[in-house]
């Protein structure tokens, strides 16, 4: 009998899994933004298919359905998550490589091999005008990198051979959208780098991914022998050449690389992952889902995409029963996902076991790791502008000021007219009390002390002692109300929005004329509404800062 064609789905593949994925590659490709036509173009699928696919994934909460545009949504990023948790490099290493940085002042990334490529999971970048840094999950040419090399080192007869048929079948690199395509065939003499590389222990890149851009690798090995990762440390041709980026960082980069491979050597496993959840798990959050999208809702899709999150720290590895425990799938149903998912290239079998691929972060990371929060809380802020009818925004705490990154206003005749770049005095708004209220007692009054509180209108709270009273107040309550203070008949209720690790890191408000609603009807009618809307922006900041960071400005 012939042999089955690698390139064709098994019969047991969901196709509807197929075709959800390939919307999401389609839209991480395109920068994260693509209109349903474009889609449709893209993927090749029907438009019925498409407005049926992404109609499924927004009511995940994966894609955001704005006007005839699917954008990206931030919690897609808890499926490249989900890998970089498992494999838990960022959380082991991370410290080695940002203490690296500091030293050498320069970048510094881990990347892992990705068959014929080269992803970076973690990065440590220095602040410049000129900034080094890939997007965390981007795909990059083995061949133009450092890291590239100390993995090809290793490979196999067979896999030469694949990475000469793709590179064949692509030659202007149209499977790696990340970097711009080669000047020259930088392919020629890769197999003498990788066997040079391989023997010294390192790799230069020497501008081979972009003009101007070189880096040195060092492969860093696990507790078996086997290369986990490289470390690598990136810089521009106006601080270092290629020799002397070698000569100034490889005995530093490799005393770091020592350090982290007896961080993994120490490392102890992981627990078995979190406990069940309560609300049922994934099934239970599916069923709840078709019941309120109905025939449109693509079960089937949502049952793969679960099975990806089923795995991270201390679910590493999953076998099948794991797997449909994990996710209250059916046997049946998450081995036909785990089988799509295989084809496709996001998970890999080892007899009994499953383990995701690097290839899972192609799924919207790229994109989605560069997120700010302006970015995850502008969406929020219009769905509460749509159910209050008055105007909200973002800000962060700037100096004695506060600084506003985030704005959507109401369509009233009379509104309040802030543009996101507008500063004003702290101490008499509301978002800025709250910020202020976050900070520690003695911190606060260092803001004011010496300067005095200037009355901006009649109303203003001038007096420190009394000012800092309210503080305490907006401490213990969680919200602050400001009522024309800032300006006459400018009335404003916030609340704080914190990160992961519980910190304030900015304000949400809603401002309107003070005829509009009483004191008591905004903490009524209001104060809910934009508590929730806060926790709408904190759970997407959860997700999109476990393993990138999130810019406040």
């Amino acid at each position: 009998m012939p042999a089955p064609d690698p390139t064709q789905p098994p019969p047991e593949a969901v196709t509807p899994l197929m075709r959800g994925i390939a919307v999401l590659r389609a839209l991480s490709h395109a920068a994260g933004t693509l209109s349903l036509s474009e889609l449709e173009r893209a993927t090749g699928l029907a438009r019925a298919t498409v407005d049926r696919v992404t109609a499924t994934l927004a009511r995940l909460g994966y894609v955001r359905l704005d006007g005839r545009d699917a954008v990206l949504a931030p919690r897609l990023m808890e499926v490249g998550n989900a890998y970089l948790a498992a494999i838990r490099l960022p959380d082991l290493l991370g410290g080695r490589a940002a203490a690296l940085a500091a030293e050498l002042d320069e970048s510094v990334s881990l990347a892992v091999a990705d068959r014929d490529g080269v992803r970076h999971v973690h990065q440590a970048t220095r602040r410049r005008a000129m900034s080094l840094s890939f997007r965390i999950g981007d795909l990059l040419p083995a061949e133009r990198t450092a890291p590239g090399p100390l993995f090809a080192a290793g490979w196999t007869a067979a896999e030469w051979t694949r990475w000469r048929e793709h590179r064949a079948a692509d030659p202007d690199g149209l499977d790696f959208p990340a970097v711009p395509p080669a000047a020259v065939p930088h392919g020629e003499g890769f197999e003498r780098r990788a066997a040079e590389a391989g023997r010294r222990g390192w790799a230069l890149d020497d501008q081979l991914v972009a003009p101007g851009l070189v880096a040195l690798a060092v492969p860093v090995r696990g507790p078996d022998g086997r290369i986990v990762c490289a470390a690598g440390v990136v810089s521009h041709t106006s601080r270092h050449s290629a020799a002397s980026l070698r000569d100034a960082a490889l005995p530093r980069l490799r005393a770091a690389v020592h350090d982290m491979e007896r961080e993994l050597l120490a490392a102890r496993p992981a627990g078995p992952g979190p406990a069940p959840s309560p609300d049922g798990g994934p099934a239970a959050r599916i069923r709840a889902a078709k019941g309120e999208l109905g025939r449109d809702f693509v079960e089937s899709l949502a049952r793969g995409l679960s099975v990806l999150t089923a795995f991270g720290e201390g679910r590493d590895t999953l076998t099948l029963s794991a797997v449909a425990e994990a996710t209250g799938l059916a046997r049946a149903t998450a081995r036909r996902a785990l089988i799509t998912l295989e084809h496709l290239g996001y998970v890999t079998a080892h007899e009994r076991d499953f383990r995701l691929t690097p290839r899972v972060l192609d799924l919207g990371h790229p994109p989605l790791s560069r997120t700010t929060l302006a970015a995850v809380a502008t969406p929020h802020l219009a769905a509460l502008v749509t159910r209050v009818h008055d105007s909200a925004s973002l800000a962060v705490l700037a100096g004695d000021d506060i600084q506003y990154t985030a704005r959507v206003a109401t369509g009233r005749i009379m509104s309040v007219d802030i543009t996101v770049g507008t500063r004003f005095p702290a101490y008499a708004t509301s978002m800025g009390r709250v910020l202020l209220a976050a900070l520690p007692p003695a911190r606060r009054a260092e803001r004011w002390a010496g300067t005095g509180l200037r009355p901006l209108t009649p109303r203003t709270v001038t007096d420190p002692g009394e000012l800092g009273a309210v503080l305490e107040s907006v401490a213990r309550s969680g919200y602050a109300l400001v009522d024309e203070e800032l300006e006459e008949g400018l009335r404003s209720l916030a609340v704080p929005v914190r990160d992961r690790a519980g910190t304030v890191v900015a304000a949400v408000n809603v401002a309107m004329h003070s005829v509009r609603r009483t004191r008591a009807q905004c903490v009524d009618e209001l104060l809910p509404q934009l508590r929730a809307t806060a926790g709408r922006i904190e759970a997407d900041l959860r997700v999109a800062g476990r393993f990138s960071p999130v810019a406040t400005a």
